[in-house]
């Protein structure tokens, strides 16, 4: 059976999500994390961009939907990729501008960590995004298999 290119292209293509996160820094170095409701990680804040959203507004978006805050974003800080779902997340540095912390049905717990609270409390994969948002060589490209970091090569 003959199919088009188009189709050929489409049917070969790995299939991709695209998720936002925010890393929030307060003044005193402290950090904006949630621990989610679905199966009680720590995270910062973020989920999956909706098609026709900009990164930065689903990131505003998905922060105040999940904590309360409302935020203003700095800058990318990195791109990391889940080798195992197919899923990209685009992490951004981003500080606040109002709101108050509340949870959601995506939260059971929104708290302002400490660097070392974040790397005590966080999986590798979500710690190494905050760590890398603090750092000044940002944006970082990373991979990982959903609990390790994988080395560059």
């Amino acid at each position: 059976m003959y199919m088009s290119n188009s189709r050929q292209q489409t049917a070969s293509t790995p299939l991709h999500s695209v998720s936002v996160a925010g890393v929030v820094v307060r003044e005193d170095g402290r950090v904006l994390t949630i621990r989610r409701a679905d199966n009680g990680t720590w995270e910062p804040p973020g989920g999956v961009l909706e098609l026709a959203e900009a990164p930065e507004d689903g990131v505003r978006r998905e922060v105040y939907e999940e904590t309360g805050i409302k935020v203003q974003v700095d800058r990318l800080t990195g791109v990391y990729k889940n080798t195992t779902r197919g899923i990209v997340a685009l992490v951004f540095r981003c500080h606040a501008e109002g709101g108050q912390e509340q949870l959601s049905d995506e939260s059971t717990a929104v708290e302002w960590l400490t660097p070392t609270e974040v790397t005590d409390r966080m999986g590798e994969v979500f710690a190494v995004r905050v760590t890398d948002a603090l750092r000044d060589d940002a944006p970082h490209v990373r991979s990982h298999d959903g609990r390790r970091v994988i080395a560059s090569a």
